[in-house]
C-alpha cells in the first residue's frame, strides 16, 4: 500500500508539473531585448546626474530631464574654475534623442520669467508638443544645490527615498518644499506658462500651488493637465492644460487629502485610506481610467477621470524602501492591453495584463551592464512598442529595451533580457 501510494504521488505531482508548463505556454505576453548600444555617447565630455524623467513625443524623439547636481565633484572637474581637467561637465537638464540615439537637442535651467525647481522631476510631452516639467526640491537650510549630500545621489533620509533628495521617514513630508511649481515649454525651450509658486504650498487642498509635482499627464480629449502631486502633497490634482486654472483634486480612494503623518508602512496593516509620498505617476488610459502610483504603499490605484474611485491592486506588497509602483506605461495596440510598472525597488519591470492587473512575467535585474537596473525611475513606449527607462540615484542613465513580438511566458522573472544575436 505504501509503495501504491508514493508512485501515485509521484504520478500526480508530473501531471501537475505538466498542466502548469502547459497552462504557462498558453500565456503570451510581449517580448524585450535590450539594446547595449543606445544612446550613443554625449558630446562635449557631457555627463547626466539622476535621470528623472522621459517621454516620447509624437515623431518618436526621446526625452529625458536629469540632474547634473547630482554628479560627483570628479564626475564635474571640467566644470570647476579654473576647470581641473578636460572632464567632466554636467549636460543641460532637458535632453531629446532621435530614435537611433543621436542626440539633437538641449537645454533647460534657470531662465527669465520662470522658476526653475530646485531638483526637476517628470518630464512629459503632450499631444500639441509641449513640454511639461514638475519638481520636487526641498527649501533646507544650506542644501547645496536643493538637497545637501543626498543632492549628490545618496538615498533619501530615510526608508522611502527621495530621488536622490533627503526625505523624512516613509509617509512623512511635513518638511518645507520649494518646488510648488509646474513648467510649459516649447520643444525649443520657449517658456509658456508656470502654475504655483516657489515655497507657497499650503498643504494637500491648496488650488493654487503643488508641492513636490512627480508626473504630468494632458489628456488629448478634455486638455486637462493631471498631475501626480506627489512628494509633499497626498494627491492628484487637475490643471486646465491652457490656462493653468484648478480643476478639481483627490487624495487615495477619492477622498479628500489629509496630511495627517501614517507612519512607516507596515504590509500587515490594512490598506492605508490616504497616499503616502511619493504619489509618484498618474497615467490615463485611451479608454478613461486613470492608474496612480501610490508608489510607498506598493499599490496601483484606478479612478475614472473625475476622481472616481474604481479598484486598487498590490504590486509586491512586502516591499518596503522605496517601495514598487514607481511608473506606468502603456503598451501601443489601440486597447492598450498591457501596461509595463517599473519597480525601482525590486529592480524589474512587470508586464501586466491590463483588464485583469494580473503580473505576467518581468524582466531586469539589479546592476549596472545593459539590462540590469539601479533604481529604474520612470519609463515610456514609443509607436513601435519599444520600451525607454531611466534610472535615478547613481544608475544615472537611460535604456531601451527592443519589443521582439509576443512570446509565450516561460517564466516569471526573466531577468536581464540580453539580445539573441
Amino acid at each position: 500500500m505504501l509503495v501504491a501510494v508514493i508512485v501515485a504521488l509521484g504520478i500526480g505531482s508530473l501531471v501537475l508539473d505538466r498542466v502548469a508548463k502547459v497552462r504557462a505556454a498558453t500565456i503570451s505576453a510581449p517580448r524585450f531585448e535590450v539594446d547595449p548600444m543606445w544612446p550613443k555617447p554625449l558630446p562635449n565630455h557631457w555627463l547626466v546626474g539622476n535621470v528623472i524623467g522621459v517621454s516620447v513625443d509624437s515623431n518618436d524623439h526621446i526625452w529625458i530631464v536629469h540632474r547634473g547636481q547630482a554628479l560627483e565633484r570628479m564626475e564635474t572637474y571640467a566644470a570647476q574654475n579654473p576647470p581641473a581637467s578636460e572632464c567632466c561637465s554636467p549636460a543641460p537638464p532637458v535632453l531629446e534623442f532621435d530614435e537611433a540615439g543621436n542626440l539633437i537637442g538641449h537645454w533647460g535651467g534657470p531662465g527669465e520669467g520662470y522658476d526653475w525647481p530646485e531638483t526637476n522631476h517628470g518630464i512629459t510631452l503632450d499631444y500639441k508638443g509641449n513640454v511639461w516639467i514638475g519638481g520636487n526640491g526641498r527649501a533646507q537650510p544650506g542644501a547645496a544645490a536643493a538637497g545637501g549630500a543626498a543632492g549628490r545621489g545618496t538615498r533619501g533620509a530615510a526608508a522611502g527615498g527621495d530621488d536622490g533628495v533627503a526625505q523624512p521617514a516613509r509617509g512623512g513630508g511635513a518638511a518645507p518644499y520649494h518646488d510648488n511649481m509646474i513648467l510649459k515649454f516649447t520643444q525649443s525651450g520657449k517658456f509658456l506658462m508656470q502654475i504655483g509658486k516657489p515655497n507657497a504650498s499650503k498643504g494637500s487642498n491648496d488650488v493654487e500651488n503643488v508641492k513636490g509635482a512627480a508626473k504630468l499627464f494632458i489628456d488629448p480629449k478634455t486638455n486637462e493637465l493631471i498631475v501626480a502631486d506627489g512628494y509633499g502633497n497626498h494627491r492628484v490634482i487637475v490643471f486646465d492644460a491652457e490656462t493653468g486654472k484648478y480643476k478639481r483634486h483627490w487624495g487615495a480612494y477619492g477622498h479628500k487629502p489629509d496630511d495627517a503623518p501614517l507612519g512607516r508602512y507596515n504590509p500587515a496593516d490594512p490598506p492605508a485610506q490616504q497616499f503616502r509620498n511619493p504619489v509618484h505617476c498618474a497615467e490615463l488610459s485611451n479608454d478613461g481610467l486613470l492608474y496612480v502610483c501610490d508608489r510607498p504603499n506598493d499599490r496601483i490605484q484606478i479612478f475614472k477621470p473625475d476622481g472616481t474611485f474604481v479598484k486598487e491592486i498590490f504590486i509586491a506588497k512586502n516591499t518596503l524602501g522605496d517601495g514598487s509602483a514607481w511608473d506606468i506605461a502603456f503598451s501601443k495596440d489601440p486597447k492598450q492591453t498591457y501596461i509595463y510598472l517599473a519597480d525601482g525597488a525590486n529592480e524589474k519591470v512587470y508586464i501586466i495584463q491590463r483588464d485583469t492587473m494580473e503580473i505576467l512575467t518581468s524582466f531586469g535585474d539589479g546592476g549596472r551592464q545593459p539590462g540590469e537596473f539601479y533604481a529604474v525611475h520612470s519609463i515610456a513606449t514609443d509607436s513601435k512598442g519599444n520600451i525607454f527607462t531611466t534610472e535615478t540615484y547613481r544608475g544615472q542613465r537611460i535604456q531601451k529595451f527592443l519589443y521582439k513580438g509576443m512570446a509565450a511566458v516561460t517564466k516569471k522573472d526573466q531577468g536581464v533580457v540580453w539580445p539573441k544575436k
